[in-house]
């Protein structure tokens, strides 16, 4: 249907009338803060923006399993900002106001993206939790963000539904994956029906707070990350860049994520940088390699955020056994948390568009800018040192990033501390001003990630500090150790710790899981490393397990196995 829009006058579904001229500030060079629509930053503006240039192209596709609804299973610009301008409305009629919090207990779907957008237009806050996390650990980040509303995907209900009934929280919506709406609530669908895709009379700015995410909680608490409008968009204009590489048109992107997007910062990178790009979006509900595979060929996706090493190696597995698979299309790959070996990439290659790009990042909740490493761009680093040495290259144009001692003096050629100044940066830890304060302490945002710098100022990801395992006066990576594990064909997964040792201090321990249908032999192991690493650096001892206890992102929780194991060499 087509609207007439009067001479002079804003579109209904766009906005409200233009203030009168004596109340636009046009004399003021500091200190503004930009408040009106037309020149506002803001998260939830990135599907409104494409209604003025292609309305009526489909920007997300749900691949099987990421919707609930099949109308939301092939999306288009207009009709998602319709439906985000929707759930915004059902949120001020529920009597919400900007700056209250929203809990989503969702993974992956079409309608948990659109509800994030419609919370930004409404000026609230998006508090996504993982929903891998413990009873008590979700009870605790309720209580710090205290919402005002929740929606809940069906399938996860029963996981928090002790948390709700203790707090007297309410479910107000459900996105009904894996069930029915929970009682009392009504549907994503049913709550939206009726309500004006009008955009929300709603002032926002770039520096108010668009979502907490909550860090990993590896090893403490996980904190709220808060993050402002302006990070959002600066975040995935700056990696809509690299996604749409090799690439005639940047419209020409479409971005595949099988990995969350709704509870982690991929949100701002990915989902979020292929819109800004003009492109689109293929939404996955979980990582499963054949169901990644498919969706490539189906949608003829041309960039891929394909996480860890690991996985990338399950891809590639999947496709060797799957010639029908057709990813001609794919110019761009994404990696992160660990090199890719040469031998992989170079399986990849082969089944990929010619010149297909593969793209190692570096960073974190708080600062996304990102460190990048492009093997093609240092192909004998990486030829020499992948996948033992996890090469994260050279800041993005939009980070300062240093690497210092204890002291906060810059050290070269030896492990220090990465620390960053960006626009893309946390605003801090909401409602914990010392974790704040020990975070920015010198002027810079400290990322608790041990690092160096090398002759050629390449960067090089050491180890989170709190997971160097500090081994007869040696510091031992425990990723470098990992990646060698990896290579032996019958480990799937490793985790590696320190444990308590009477000569060593602590003993490099190997906690492997082993490829299905293989027996991995400790001693075996211990010689596949010994002939790849430096003796202090081998493993002391390998523990073959089933599972690795890990977050939902895939993050193993390495404090549990500390303290599952910590006897080992006691005896």
């Amino acid at each position: 249907m087509t609207e007439t829009i009067p001479a002079g006058l804003p579109h209904r579904a766009h906005g409200t009338a233009l203030p009168a001229p004596e109340e636009i500030d046009v004399t003021t060079l500091r200190g503004r803060r930009a408040v009106h629509r037309w020149e506002r930053t803001s998260a939830g503006d990135v599907l409104e923006r494409l209604t003025w240039s292609r309305p009526d192209q489909v920007v997300l596709t749900a691949a099987p399993g990421a919707c609930a609804d099949e109308r939301f299973a092939a999306v288009t610009a207009r009709a998602g900002d319709a439906t985000a301008n929707r759930f915004a409305h059902a949120l001020l009629d529920a009597g919400l106001e900007p700056g209250d919090r929203v809990l989503l207990v969702c993974e992956n779907s079409v309608e948990a993206y659109l509800a994030k957008i419609g919370i930004a237009k409404a000026g609230m806050v998006a508090a996504p939790v993982n929903p891998g996390l413990a009873p008590d650990v979700v009870g605790a980040l309720v209580d710090r963000v205290e919402p005002r509303f929740a929606v809940v995907d069906a399938e996860l209900w029963p996981r928090v539904q002790g948390v709700f009934d203790d707090r007297g929280l309410a479910v107000g919506a459900t996105i009904t994956i894996g069930g029915g709406p929970v009682a009392g609530s009504p549907s994503f669908t049913e709550l939206v029906a009726g309500r004006p895709d009008t955009e929300p009379d709603v002032a926002v700015h770039g520096d108010d707070v668009y979502e907490l995410l909550f860090t990993s909680g590896t090893t403490a608490l996980p904190k709220a990350v808060m993050i402002s409008h302006q990070y959002a968009q600066t975040a995935g204009l700056n990696f809509a860049l690299s996604l749409s590489r090799g690439l005639r048109h940047e419209t020409d992107l479409v971005l595949a994520t099988f990995l969350p997007v709704v509870y982690h910062v991929g949100d701002v990178i990915f989902p979020n940088a292929a819109l800004l790009a003009g492109g689109s979006v293929v939404l996955g509900r979980r990582p499963v390699p054949a169901d990644v595979a498919a969706a490539v060929t189906r949608h003829r996706v041309t960039a891929l955020w394909a996480g860890s090493p690991q996985f990338v190696g399950l891809l590639a597995d999947t496709l060797d056994g799957a010639p029908e698979q057709d990813w001609s299309s794919l110019t761009t790959l994404v990696y992160g948390w660990g090199a890719l070996s040469p031998g992989l990439l170079g399986r990849l290659e082969r089944r990929c568009a010619p010149g297909m790009v593969t793209l190692g990042i570096f960073g974190q909740t708080e600062a996304i800018a990102c460190h990048r490493f492009w093997p093609s761009r240092w192909p004998r680093t990486h030829a020499g040192t992948a996948p033992a040495v996890n090469y994260v290259g050279v800041p993005s144009g939009l980070l300062a990033s240093d690497v210092v001692d204890e002291l906060g003096a810059p050290v070269r050629g030896e492990p220090g501390e990465a620390v960053y100044r960006s626009p893309v940066m946390t605003a801090g830890y909401y409602r914990d001003p010392d974790a704040t304060r020990e975070a920015f302490r010198g002027g810079w945002f400290h990322s608790g990630d041990s690092a160096l710098v090398d002759g050629d100022g390449l960067r090089v990801m050491v180890d989170r500090y709190k997971d160097i395992v500090k081994s007869g006066g040696e510091n031992v990576s425990s990723m470098r150790v990992e990646a060698v594990l990896h290579t032996h064909p019958a480990v799937a997964r490793a985790a590696v710790i320190g444990l308590p040792h009477e000569h060593w201090g602590e003993a490099v321990t190997a906690v492997v899981v082993p490829v299905p249908g293989a027996t991995p032999d400790p001693d075996e192991v211990v010689a596949h490393c010994r002939e790849r690493l430096a003796g202090f650096e081998t493993p002391k001892a390998v523990l073959v397990v089933d599972t690795l206890p890990e977050t939902v992102g895939g993050k193993v929780l390495k404090y549990r196995l500390r303290a599952q194991h910590g006897d080992l060499f006691r005896a």
